[in-house]
C-alpha cells in the first residue's frame, strides 16, 4: 500500500510538473496542433486534403479580429483572471431551464481547452480545464493568449486559425481583415463548422453589424492595461 501511495504522488507530481513546462513552452513556442485538429481528421477520413492551419505572429494579425473575437466571445478578458464568474452565472442559471446548453466560458479557459484537452463536456475535462487556464493566465500575457486563441480555434470546416480562415474566406492575409471581415468570421465562432462567413447569411449579416457596433464601442485594445 505505501508503494502504490508513492507511484501515486510521483504521478501527480510528474503530471503537474511537465503540464507546467509545457505551459511554459508554449509562452514562446507556436502551438503546431490541438487535440480537436487531431480529432476531426480522423472523424472525417475523406477531407484530410482540407486541413488547413498556418501559424501567424500576433504582429502580424488585424486589430481588427482581435477585436471582433474578444467583443464577440469575452468582451471582459482583458480585465478577469481567466474566469467571468458572472458569466458562468448566467449560463448555469439558462441550463437549469432546460433550454439550449449555454457556455459562460472565457477566451483564456476557451484557449486552455483548445491547446491542452479534449472537446467533450464532463466534470474531468472541465476541472482540467480550469487548472490549465489558471497556468496560462499566471504564465502568458494577455496577448500571447489572445495570439494562441486565434491561432487554435476552428474557424471553418478544416480550417483552423486566423491564417487559413482569412485566406479561405476572403483571399487574403490576416493582416489585412478589415472590420466588417473580422467581424464576419468571429459571427460564425459558435459554429464554424454550419455558418459560413463569406457569403454571409442574413443571420451571419446581423451579427456581423452588432459586432462592428460593439468594436466601436469598446475603442482601443490596449493589452498592457491588464499585464502591467
Amino acid at each position: 500500500m505505501k508503494k502504490f501511495f508513492e507511484f501515486i504522488i510521483k504521478v501527480f507530481f510528474w503530471s503537474v510538473a511537465s503540464s507546467i513546462a509545457l505551459v511554459v513552452v508554449f509562452k514562446f513556442v507556436p502551438v503546431p496542433i490541438t487535440p480537436l485538429m487531431v480529432i476531426r481528421y480522423f472523424e472525417n477520413p475523406s477531407e484530410k486534403q482540407l486541413w488547413k492551419h498556418n501559424w501567424e505572429p500576433i504582429e502580424n494579425i488585424s486589430i481588427n479580429i482581435q477585436l471582433a473575437v474578444i467583443c464577440t466571445e469575452d468582451q471582459k478578458f482583458l480585465n478577469h483572471n481567466g474566469f467571468d464568474i458572472e458569466a458562468i452565472e448566467k449560463a448555469y442559471e439558462h441550463n437549469k431551464k432546460g433550454k439550449r446548453i449555454k457556455g459562460g466560458s472565457t477566451i483564456s479557459q476557451q484557449t486552455a481547452k483548445n491547446v491542452f484537452l479534449w472537446p467533450n463536456r464532463s466534470w474531468l475535462r472541465k476541472g482540467l480545464e480550469t487548472y490549465f487556464t489558471f497556468l496560462i493566465e499566471k504564465i502568458w500575457s494577455k496577448e500571447r493568449i489572445i495570439e494562441v486563441y486565434l491561432n487554435s480555434i476552428e474557424m471553418g470546416n478544416g480550417i483552423y486559425g486566423i491564417a487559413a480562415a482569412s485566406h479561405y474566406w476572403f483571399n487574403k492575409p490576416a493582416a489585412k481583415l478589415t472590420a466588417y471581415e473580422a467581424a464576419a468570421i468571429a459571427s460564425i465562432l459558435p459554429n464554424p463548422r454550419k455558418y459560413r462567413a463569406n457569403p454571409a447569411s442574413q443571420y451571419i449579416e446581423k451579427r456581423k453589424q452588432w459586432i462592428v457596433n460593439q468594436m466601436n464601442f469598446y475603442g482601443v485594445l490596449n493589452y498592457k492595461t491588464k499585464d502591467e
